[in-house]
């Protein structure tokens, strides 16, 4: 039967700003997303047998319909009249619960290879329709690179693509529940928002990365408190880097370096303190 892979890349919120609640609970957010040279691989393959199966190298991760590439793959054969069988492998690489994207950017990934393989029966308006109905990040990994989002995510503007060779990204053990941390940014009073229209207008006009990075910043910070957070970020800087910020909810924490040698250093010094350390760049 006919197969599709793909390659599903992380992404970092090099900011990440929480503006205010809708009535049926859905935030409104304010960020710059960015895709980055750390991937999941997702095998899509079309069977004769009716139903949706799915395998995953990591033991933990839900094979069944709580996992949002199976929801994914059921809301396409919904829109698309598919009635056929579906098989998903998902090799992953991406850490879980690090606010890089993982779930997400596998439900894109299934979201994209499924249309690939039915021939492409949907627009990519109905796909973004999808997107947006599983999580605010689903929409953008169906484009990928450097994008300014707004509303709970469907509000996409591509920006001219941010270019960084020397990232340092580094997760502790321990993970962030989403829902818990947006209770936490819900209760907060007279908040510190992040600059994220500084932010986007500074990458629109391709300012030095010396600018950029200052810039970058995440509100959950303010509430999201693990000492492996603390500890990864004052290292990350004590090696160098221009900025040192948690990406999406947490709990993973990237920082942004001018040189190889800096990043190299601080990766070294993090494999010996964190279960989770690698080098990556952007990705358009």
């Amino acid at each position: 039967m006919k197969t599709y892979t793909l390659s599903a890349p992380a992404k970092l919120n090099l900011a990440l700003d929480v503006t205010g609640t809708r009535t049926d609970g859905y935030h409104f957010l304010e960020t710059v997303f960015q895709t980055i040279s750390i991937y999941d691989r997702v095998t899509v393959r079309l069977t004769d047998t009716p139903g949706i199966v799915m395998h995953c190298t990591q033991r933990f991760v839900p094979c069944n319909p709580k996992n949002i590439a199976w929801k994914a793959a059921e809301r396409f054969c919904e829109k698309a009249g598919y009635s056929g069988g579906i098989d998903i492998t998902l090799e992953k690489h991406i850490p879980t619960q690090a606010g890089m994207g993982g779930g997400s950017t596998d439900a894109a990934a299934t979201l994209l290879a499924l249309q690939k393989l039915t021939n492409e029966p949907l627009s990519q308006q109905q796909l973004a329709e999808i997107a947006v109905t599983l999580g605010a990040d689903v929409p953008f990994f169906l484009y990928g690179g450097t994008a300014y989002a707004a509303g709970i995510g469907e509000q996409l503007e591509p920006l001219v693509p941010f270019r960084a060779k020397h990232i340092v990204v580094a997760k502790g053990k321990k993970g962030v529940s989403t829902a818990e941390a947006y209770r936490k940014i819900d209760a907060l009073e007279n908040p510190v928002h992040p600059p994220v229209q500084q932010l986007r207008q500074a990458i629109t006009e391709k300012k030095p990365l010396a600018e950029i990075a200052p810039l970058c910043g995440n509100l959950f910070e303010s509430v999201v408190s693990l000492p492996e957070i603390t500890q990864i970020r004052q290292i990350m800087l004590e090696h160098g880097a221009l900025c040192s910020v948690m990406t999406g909810s947490g709990a993973a924490v990237f920082g942004l370096f001018k040189t190889q040698t800096q990043a190299q250093d601080a990766q070294k010094r993090l494999s010996g303190t964190v279960p989770f350390v690698t080098l990556c760049e952007t990705i358009e």
